[in-house]
């Protein structure tokens, strides 16, 4: 029995989403290390353990960029978030893999993230409608939206550093 066909659709690549968050003229790329604490955190806002030890970022002048990934239903969501002084100011699907619920890369759905950032409880400050067909999806955008904005105020880019 043949294997089902994955659609994959790349908007973007990481390589083009950072360099324009910073104008083409992006910083040297830092690192975090999820360990101790940190790790702790980004498990409990995930519900699982990041696949990943350390993860690449982009940081100057109160300005982050991102590039992460969550499983959607199977398969890993790419996506790119603009941070800027604690609030998103992009988030953007750079690869979808999965073969339903593609809609979650729409501007229509993205731009519900522009403007959010944490509330003091450490959750994602807005409601984000869903998408019916796309739950699994959307569970894992407003995810890694939430890490996105605790990683960047944990690393010390929201201070302009």
């Amino acid at each position: 029995m043949p294997l089902p066909a994955t659609a994959i659709s790349v908007y973007e690549s990481p390589v083009d989403f950072v360099s324009k968050a910073f104008n083409g003229l992006p910083p040297e790329p830092a690192v975090v290390w999820l360990s101790g604490a940190r790790k702790l955190a980004v498990t409990k806002l995930l519900g699982h353990d990041y696949p990943a030890l350390r993860v690449r970022y982009w940081c100057k002048a109160g300005r982050s960029a991102w590039v992460l990934e969550e499983i959607g239903k199977e398969l890993p969501i790419t996506v790119g978030v603009i941070v800027v002084k604690d609030f998103i100011k992009s988030l953007q699907v750079l690869i979808y893999r999965e073969n339903r619920g593609g809609e979650v890369a729409t501007p229509s759905f993205t731009d519900q993230f522009n403007a959010t950032g944490l509330t003091p409880e450490g959750d994602l400050g807005a409601v984000i409608d869903g998408i019916s067909g796309a739950t699994l999806s959307v569970r894992a955008l407003t995810r890694l939206a939430t890490m996105a904005l605790f990683l960047h105020s944990d690393t010390g880019c929201s201070d302009g550093t």
